[in-house]
Formats: structure tokens, C-alpha cells, sequence
């Protein structure tokens, strides 16, 4: 079901059904997690968990799969205040699976890094 806001241009919103089935083009999954230590979700929208593969390497594991892996990933995390080391951090997430994404979190000079603050966003 969809809400409508009456107004010149008639604003529809979709519910989360729609958004996790449709066509409506929205974010179909985010995290927000801490990659630093043991490895903690704070905030999360159709993720199910996170599996820490080492250094600077996660897989982000979907409570309900996409359709298929023709979808975008983005990512971005923060430098920790202090321990900046050499490089800017850069995320680079991709399909694993349609009910995975595995990430990366490297320095611009390729070295894999954990951080504390990692977030990515899925659109289909």
C-alpha cells in the first residue's frame, strides 16, 4: 500500500513492501557498522548480519535477496580522529551473491584497512 500527499504535483510514497519488490528504483538495503574489533551492526535496513574475512574484508549479508545482481553498491567510511596512516580510505563493495555483498576497505596505496565507522547502501 502507498501513501499519497495531496498537492499540486501528487507525491507517492512506497511502502517497504514495494520498495523490497517493485519497480520504485529505492535503496533496497543500508548498514551502518563499526569494522574495528568485533564487528557490530548500529544501524540496518534489510541486513541480516556482517562476516569479518580478515582485514578491511566483509561480507554484508541481506535478510531478503535482490531479484538479481544488476543492482548499485556504494560505500564510504570515516578516518578514525588520530590514526590517519598514509592514504585516504576508500570502500569498494560489489555483489557476491543476490543475498550478499562482499567489501573491501583499503588505503589508496591498496593496503586493506580496518576502520570504525563503514557504511554502504544498496539500489535495484
Amino acid at each position: 500500500m502507498s501513501t499519497t500527499i495531496s498537492g499540486s504535483n501528487g507525491i507517492v510514497f512506497p511502502d517497504a513492501t514495494s520498495m523490497q519488490t517493485g519497480q520504485q528504483q529505492a535503496c533496497k538495503a543500508w548498514v551502518n557498522f563499526n569494522g574495528q574489533g568485533t564487528v557490530a551492526i548500529r544501524r540496518a535496513f534489510n541486513v541480516s548480519s556482517i562476516t569479518d574475512n580478515g582485514t578491511g574484508d566483509y561480507t554484508v549479508n541481506l535478510t531478503t535477496a535482490m531479484p538479481d545482481v544488476n543492482g548499485t553498491v556504494t560505500g564510504a567510511t570515516t578516518e578514525t580522529v588520530g590514526s590517519f596512516l598514509g592514504g585516504l580510505r576508500c570502500v569498494m563493495p560489489s555483489f557476491s551473491s543476490t543475498s550478499s555483498i562482499r567489501l573491501g576497505v583499503v588505503y589508496t596505496n591498496g593496503g586493506t584497512v580496518d576502520t570504525q565507522y563503514i557504511g554502504i547502501a544498496v539500489f535495484r
